[in-house]
């Protein structure tokens, strides 16, 4: 298995797009081989989760200020509008954003290593969305940017009907966020 990578504004943000390699209607999705290769990391994933969400569904923009996680995310049913804020203060894109859909007739996977926030919105009538974590889900240490901080100035699709969770609803501004040396 190999992938095809593609850039994105970030050099450690990643699209990766599995190589067509189908059996019937299967398509090898994941192998951590391929997966090392293609970032040129070394990361373990060590947890899967899987969201369901409807229609303007927003959730995000997520991080853990300790334990951090590097996110595998991609969508299996539906599409969604992906995207990554970068939140390490060494960084020269700090506070800066990156967003593409991912879609389950695309069959994109976005690889955002650890030091960046990451959230979507549901474009679709529903989605499935799966993600890989390199840490452990730790509720003490997870933080939320709002959404809509005009600092972020993300360009959100259908942003007039959006529906958050009381969590999301309660994000910090960028200024006022804990972030990452």
């Amino acid at each position: 298995m190999s992938y095809k990578v593609t850039p994105t504004v970030f050099p450690e943000v990643l699209i990766l797009e599995p190589a067509t390699q189908h059996v019937g209607s299967s398509i090898l999705n994941f192998d951590l081989r391929a997966f090392h290769a293609a970032t040129q990391t070394d990361f373990q994933f060590v947890q899967d989760n899987h969201s369901r969400s409807s229609r303007g569904v927003f959730r995000g923009l997520h991080y853990q200020i300790q334990h951090p996680q590097g996110k595998l995310v991609q969508v299996i049913q539906g599409a969604v509008f992906d995207v990554s804020v970068d939140l390490r203060k060494s960084s020269p894109n700090f506070g800066k954003w990156f967003g593409v859909e991912l879609s389950s007739s695309n069959f994109r996977q976005l690889w955002i290593p650890p030091g960046f926030a990451h959230g979507f919105l549901v474009l679709s009538e529903s989605a499935d969305f799966l993600y890989k974590t390199t840490d452990y889900y730790a509720p003490v240490y997870e933080r939320c940017l709002i959404w809509d901080d005009p600092a972020l100035g993300i360009d959100w699709p259908n942003k007039n009907d959006i529906t958050l969770s009381a969590k999301d609803a309660a994000g910090q501004l960028l200024i006022n966020a804990d972030c990452f040396d």
